[in-house]
């Protein structure tokens, strides 16, 4: 859980860093996504002091992450800020399911890995809904663009699981 959780983190930290590079900070989106990342880069920490405290590898992945989040982020910026949302909607949508089955395998054999992803989870949801209000649905092929990220998100869940 905590492989796959903290590559998550990561590849989130790097989508926000590929649209802030194409938006900037100061913009009106530009300053929601900041806010976002910022979220993000704490969620990243806290998994990686986890992992590090108990011994658990990093997916061999995390090169591939680096550059395929900085570049998703990168592009749905440059479509535009309603594209860039609907990649944080999608996103977060599939963490949300993906924290709510962890919380239900973890029950009560873990109540520090337990309470992080609580906390994480409702924050991952608030970021959907900000994304949502933000103009997400309004972004060119809104049901193909978050059908595609949706899914490349869970093929990045189930890769970093294993790799």
């Amino acid at each position: 859980m905590l492989r796959v959780d903290q590559a998550g983190e990561y590849g989130a930290t790097r989508i926000y860093a590929g649209q802030l590079a194409m938006m900037g900070d100061r913009a009106p989106a530009g300053r929601v996504i900041a806010r976002m990342a910022a979220q993000e880069e704490r969620h990243r920490a806290v998994f990686d002091r986890m992992i590090a405290e108990r011994g658990v590898r990093p997916t061999l992945l995390q090169p591939l992450w680096n550059v395929a989040g900085f570049a998703l982020g990168a592009v749905t910026a440059a479509i535009g800020p309603e594209a860039a949302m609907a990649c944080t909607a999608a996103i977060e949508t599939e963490i949300d399911h993906h924290y709510g089955e962890q919380l239900r395998q973890l029950g009560d054999s873990d109540p520090e890995l337990a309470d992080r992803i609580a906390e994480f989870q409702a924050e991952e949801v608030e970021h959907r809904e900000t994304a949502i209000a933000e103009g997400a649905e309004r972004a060119p092929a809104y049901p193909l663009m978050s059908a595609a990220i949706r899914l490349g998100c869970r093929v990045a869940i189930g890769l970093s699981r294993r790799i």
